[in-house]
């Protein structure tokens, strides 16, 4: 193996190691691995560079500062007010709810758009009912990682097979993923309900409390909710639009953010750019550069042909190989350049043989997505809601995230798996 793969991995690997002791912040870690990996000539500047996902940070500091401006107006407690009376203060209701919610907007939105609009929400709710916000913020974090698998424009790996296949439209998606998509939404948001049956309890004051409130007395500016409102809705229609216009979801997103602030003017700039969640936006930027490091240095693709290559072409096996490992791939490494080698892979053993490739597509869908939900550094989901949980002061840590990750990532496959085998190979 090459000197610089094996700098790379050790790198990697040591990188999680300090992430998951939790001893240093994340973001430290992970952009001081990034810089060792220049400095040590595994990467260069401009490739570490071509490796960042500039479209999803420019995505999140854009959802970030409308956000924040929204904020100002008092829309997010009147909206928690409001779904909490409407459900009598249940908190099994509510994670319900707003579980369904997130997978539905996922279906439709990216999970940065869809996590940034739901969370606000989620705090009012957790402040006025004195309850914990974690098992409504985990809910919404599986949530969104699962929704986002049921359509070709949920999440960036469907998006990227329904580019390289052909074959496969926007509706064979929906008729392929959505039927196993509901029974594992349902599935996990059981467990969850389980899992945190402890913390899903309202104090008597709070729901008393909750009685005497009214969400209209909570908006306290009408004219900058209309001017919020009126952007957000034009940010999401352009985010339906945006293939057609030719632009990023970045663009979409960067230019309805400095358009809210013209149409309100300056004095809400400086407190809307020091509400971007900075530390996570530097995270992701370190995280794209290691996971670059294994890319160029061919560790995934040599880690991805070496496995596959254990099946010895059989299509049954094969299937279920890559329904697993890119789950487990997915929760360690971002599953956007995984499922980029994934791709010609499969595409190749269909010259090897293998007659039909749909049940590979599927599995490749369904792990490199649902995969996300093992660990905290899997998803862009995961990392948005921690970032934004820990400034409010209710920090999700690496631990807490595997303890109801795992369990959740696991089911999910086990359901794949059966739903896989009895739809595509028996």
């Amino acid at each position: 193996m090459p000197v610089g793969a094996i700098l790379a991995i050790a790198i990697f690997v040591l990188s999680y190691g300090f992430i998951m002791a939790e001893k240093i912040h994340r973001t430290i870690v992970v952009m001081l691995a990034a810089a060792l990996l220049l400095f040590l000539g595994v990467l260069n500047q401009n490739t570490a560079i071509r490796h960042i996902d500039f479209n999803t940070l420019g995505l999140l500091v854009g959802m970030m500062i409308i956000v924040a401006v929204t904020a100002r107006t008092g829309l997010f407690k009147a909206v928690s007010i409001w779904a909490a009376k409407k459900v009598n203060g249940r908190p099994v209701a509510l994670l319900t709810v707003f579980s369904l919610i997130t997978a539905f907007g996922l279906a439709f939105l990216d999970n940065v758009t869809t996590v940034l609009l739901v969370v606000p929400v989620t705090f009012s709710i957790a402040r006025e009912l004195a309850l914990s916000p974690v098992p409504f913020l985990m809910s919404e974090i599986f949530m969104a990682n699962i929704g986002g698998t049921a359509t070709m424009i949920g999440d960036p790996p469907n998006i990227m097979i329904g580019s390289a296949v052909k074959d496969l439209s926007f509706m064979d998606f929906i008729t392929n993923l959505t039927p196993v998509i509901l029974i594992i939404a349902l599935a996990v948001l059981s467990f969850l309900i389980f899992f945190y049956r402890k913390q899903l309890h309202v104090r008597r004051d709070a729901a008393e409390r909750l009685a005497d409130l009214n969400a209209r007395d909570e908006i306290t500016d009408l004219p900058l909710l209309i001017k919020s409102l009126f952007v957000l809705l034009l940010t999401i229609f352009g985010f339906f639009l945006h293939q057609r216009l030719g632009v990023g979801t970045a663009t979409v997103a960067l230019a309805g953010a400095f358009l809210l602030l013209l149409l309100t003017g300056e004095r809400y700039m400086e407190q809307a750019l020091s509400a971007v969640e900075w530390p996570t936006i530097f995270f992701f930027t370190g995280l794209f550069v290691l996971v670059a490091g294994l890319v160029e240095t061919g560790v995934i693709a040599r880690s991805a042909g070496f496995v596959l290559g254990l099946t010895g072409g059989r299509t049954v096996p094969t299937t279920f190989l890559i329904l697993w490992m890119s789950a487990i791939a997915s929760s360690v490494v971002d599953n956007i350049p995984f499922v980029a080698t994934m791709i010609p892979l499969i595409q190749d053993m269909g010259h090897m043989g293998i007659v039909n490739l749909e049940p590979l597509w599927w599995s490749l869908s369904l792990g490199a997505c649902l995969g996300g939900n093992g660990l905290l550094i899997g998803a862009s989901a995961n990392l948005i809601v921690a970032g934004i949980s820990e400034k409010e002061g209710c920090p999700i840590t690496f631990a807490a995230f595997m303890k109801a990750g795992l369990p959740v990532m696991f089911l999910s496959l086990v359901i794949s798996t059966v739903y896989v085998y009895l739809r595509y190979l028996v």
